[in-house]
This record gives C-alpha cells, structure tokens and sequence, in this order.
C-alpha cells in the first residue's frame, strides 16, 4: 500500500480514504484545497494502486496497515479520518479497533456488515461481482448507462473505464465479499467523539440498513444528507463543498475539546 502525502509541514492530520472502483487520485480536486491547512494522508489501497501490482486483501487487514502507518508516522493521532463507501468500511472498522486518536471521523455512504445469513451475503457478493465484470468488459457504453444518473463527464467515465481494467477479477471479488461481510467486535468501544456519516439524498433508501448499523455501534454518530448528488459523488462533483466539510468537522471538534477542558 503507496501513502501519499501533502502539506507536510502543517500539525493537523486529514487521511481521506478513497471508496472502490477508483484510485488514490480520486481526491485529486480536493487535496489542493486542503493541504493549505493540512498534512493530508491518502493511502492508495492494496488492488487499486497503480504504483504495486497487488490483490485487494480485506477490510480488517487493509485498517491494521492503515493503522500501523498512522502510529508510526503520525505519533498515533489524526485530526480526521473521512472514508467513503468502502473507504468508510475502512473508518468504520479503525474505530472500532480504537488503536489511534482520531479527533473526528467521516463514514461518507459507508459500507456495514450484512447481518444477513451466510447465504444471502454470498448471494449478494456474487451479484456485485457479476455486475461489476459487465462494466470490466462492457466499456464505457455500458457505464454511461449505469452512471446516468449523476453528472459525470466523458471523462470521469473514462477514468472508471481505465481503473477497472487495471484492477483484476480477484480484487472486485474480494472488494465486494469484504466490504459486505468484515468483522467487528462484538463489544465496541471507540474514544472518537465526532462521527459523522455523509449520505446523498439519492441513496437514503439504499444506505437504510447501513444507517440502522451506524446508529445502534456508534450512537453518537450525526447524519448529514447531502442533496443532488449520487453516491460517492462529492468529492468529484463538488470538491469545495468536500473541502468545507471536513474543515468544518475539525474546528467544531476542536471547539468542544477546548470547551471541555
């Protein structure tokens, strides 16, 4: 796993961890906007780097790697952590193993566990399997369709296009199967005291079961609905708003450590 990083001389730590079907660069348009204030961190995940030829691996392996790099380079604490969809998977399984300082944490359209019998979810993972190969092999017509209703350009197609002929059948297998089925403890206990999860309005019907999990593990946890945009959408479409976001959660968090002492 590539670690990228910018704004290394500033204190505060942002790590933004990209969702499937995209590389690291994903975050291209708002990196810019916050390296001004941020030492922002950007793994690019193991199956999804363009730099190491590599098989996605799991969720709970890709967080203790992630975690591991955090505490060695980070002295074990970051001002934010923002993960979306399987990205969020990943924020969500750092929280509950709680190994970091993490000030505040952004699950944006993230993905839980099934609580679902073992069938179901292997029925579900070769679904997404299968409809992920139709793009791998499709092309671009096939994704015009299936992102129709977002604002993407040629371009960003093209770019999908691209990725998921990079990326091998293993990696979308495993994606799909982690994502859907990672563990958790069965107690969990986390010292982050500002998560939120990002949701778009287009997605709350799909994101139900996921919202329903987050609530009941993580009680703390605001919803945001973000309104005319699709699904890992926002840091694409709308990279100032993304940028707004985070800065937002870090001074509110700030705000009420400083409060609180």
């Amino acid at each position: 796993m590539t670690i990228h990083e910018f704004g290394k001389e500033n204190k505060r730590t942002v790590v933004l961890i990209h969702p499937s079907l995209v590389r690291w660069d994903y975050f291209e348009c708002v990196i810019p906007l916050l390296e001004r204030k941020y030492h922002v961190v950007v793994p690019a995940l193991p199956g999804y780097d363009p730099d190491i030829k590599s098989d996605f691996t799991s969720i709970e392996d890709i967080a203790a790697e992630l975690e591991q790099w955090l505490i060695l380079n980070c002295y074990g604490g970051v001002d934010c952590v923002y993960g979306c969809s399987m990205g969020g998977s990943i924020v969500v399984r750092m929280l509950a193993d709680d190994r970091l300082n993490i000030g505040s944490a952004v699950i944006d359209g993230g993905i839980t566990p099934y609580q679902l019998p073992w069938l179901f979810t292997r029925f579900i993972a070769v679904k997404d399997f299968l409809m992920i190969n139709i793009g791998k092999f499709g092309g671009l017509k096939t994704l015009e369709k299936a992102f129709a209703a977002d604002e993407y350009s040629q371009e960003d197609l093209k770019y999908i296009a691209d990725v998921l002929r990079m990326i091998s059948e293993k990696t979308i297998w495993r994606t799909f199967e982690s994502c859907n089925n990672y563990s958790m403890p069965e107690t969990v206990v986390t010292s982050c005291k500002r998560i939120e999860y990002w949701l778009a309005e287009n997605e709350i019907k799909e994101r139900k079961w996921d919202i329903r999990y987050i609530r009941k593990v993580f009680p703390q946890t605001r919803f945001l609905c973000v309104k005319n945009i699709g699904h890992a959408g926002l840091a694409l479409l709308r990279p100032k708003a993304f940028a707004r976001g985070i800065n937002r959660i870090i001074t509110q968090t700030e705000a009420n450590n400083e409060i609180s002492h």
